[in-house]
């Protein structure tokens, strides 16, 4: 069987599953995407999921499922999602096998 294009961490499945049910309109999960943006040139985006959109394929991974757009299928293949939570922020972060880069603020990357 092959390799899912992305896994969560426990943590990330918990906080989505939280997410959803907190959400006031119905959710099917959570939706993952890249685009071009910030000083490495690639953003992650993540948002909610209320529809399953022509070609996405879909990870189902504890019990979440993750909607993965088309176009970031390349850029997120062998990547883990984590959820991270400390004093001063908190949110979901991307260890990505596929970076080369990494900007210092930590919001975009290279492939």
């Amino acid at each position: 069987m092959p390799q899912p294009i992305l896994k969560l961490t426990d943590s990330a499945a918990a906080r989505v599953k939280e997410l959803i049910a907190q959400s006031a309109e119905p959710v099917l999960g959570l939706r993952v995407g890249v685009k071009k943006g910030g000083c490495s040139g690639l953003k992650y985006e993540v948002q909610y999921a209320k529809e399953r959109r022509k070609f996405e394929e879909v990870v189902e991974d504890k019990g979440v499922r993750v909607f993965v757009e088309p176009t970031a299928i390349m850029f997120l293949l062998g990547c883990e999602l984590d959820y991270r939570r400390d004093t001063f922020e908190s949110g979901f972060v991307f260890s990505n096998p596929n970076e080369k880069d990494r900007c210092g603020c930590g919001e975009s990357f290279r492939v």
